[in-house]
């Protein structure tokens, strides 16, 4: 009788040490499987973003170059405006300016191959195409698909974010041609102003220094049709071709109203 007893005992202690191990094992399950779908949930690359763009005017005045024409020298100066509908999208106008000096934006290259025309036959009429860039305006998609941090100085850090653009616009040009002049060594005579309904794509990129201010690296193409260049003052010239003026700029943005962090753990 003292078996039987012994061993009911022994299933009584086994039964309530398992319904206690069960009791403390339960949460800690729980906690396990809600751990794990928090996990499987994407995450922020940068978890901590002081620059939050969305719904904010962003006002860029920039200043740059031209430098694939080997023919003329083009300073721009400008202005960019965005606003941005969200962290990766925003709707971007911009104005560039790019004064007209005459003679005084000549390269090197132009004058060299002018002088070469006279030097060579005296019964080959040459001219020298010259196409300036003198207003520019477009309007635009901007997707910012990638941000980032970066450290620069030391243990500062900077936030950045990576843009592209694409639209269309309006280019002013005005052409002129370079012909060797005893008297003068080279006159550019009469300038033709003409209107171009451009494509405009680019990059840029932006690193912020506060929530209202970055600082601005942009690069633009205004690609377009135009006539093929007339080399030959007496033998017109009926076809067109693709033509790309590459803007390469800097400037600084200034954010309205000053953008909010955002802090994720």
């Amino acid at each position: 009788m003292r078996i039987p007893i012994a061993l009911t005992a022994l299933s009584c202690c086994a039964l309530s040490f398992s319904s206690s191990a069960y009791a403390e094992t339960e949460p800690a399950k729980k906690a396990l499987i809600e751990n794990q779908r928090t996990f499987s949930l994407p995450r922020e690359a940068v978890q901590n973003r002081f620059f939050l763009k969305e719904e904010r005017f962003e006002f860029s005045p920039i200043i740059g170059f031209v430098p694939n024409d080997p023919m003329v020298n083009r300073i721009t100066g400008g202005i960019l405006v965005a606003y941005h509908f969200n962290e990766s999208l925003a709707a971007e106008g911009a104005f560039i300016y790019s004064p007209d000096l005459g003679e005084a934006d000549v390269k090197g290259l132009t004058k060299t191959l002018v002088q070469i025309a006279e030097q060579g036959s005296a019964n080959v009429e040459f001219q020298q195409p010259l196409d300036k860039m003198e207003l520019g305006a477009t309007f635009a998609v901007r997707w910012s698909p990638v941000y980032g941090k970066i450290s620069l100085v030391g243990e500062g850090i900077v936030n950045f974010d990576v843009y592209g653009v694409a639209g269309l616009g309006m280019l002013s040009t005005n052409l002129y041609y370079a012909q060797y002049d005893d008297a003068l060594g080279v006159e550019l005579g009469v300038g033709q102003r003409q209107l171009r309904i451009p494509v405009n794509l680019g990059l840029g990129i932006n690193f912020f220094l506060s929530q209202r201010t970055a600082l601005k690296i942009d690069a633009r193409s205004y690609l377009y049709q135009g006539p093929v260049p007339q080399y030959d003052p007496n033998t017109p010239v009926n076809e067109n071709r693709l033509y790309n003026t590459l803007v390469a700029s800097f400037g600084a943005s200034v954010f309205f109203p000053k953008m909010k962090p955002r802090m994720n753990y």
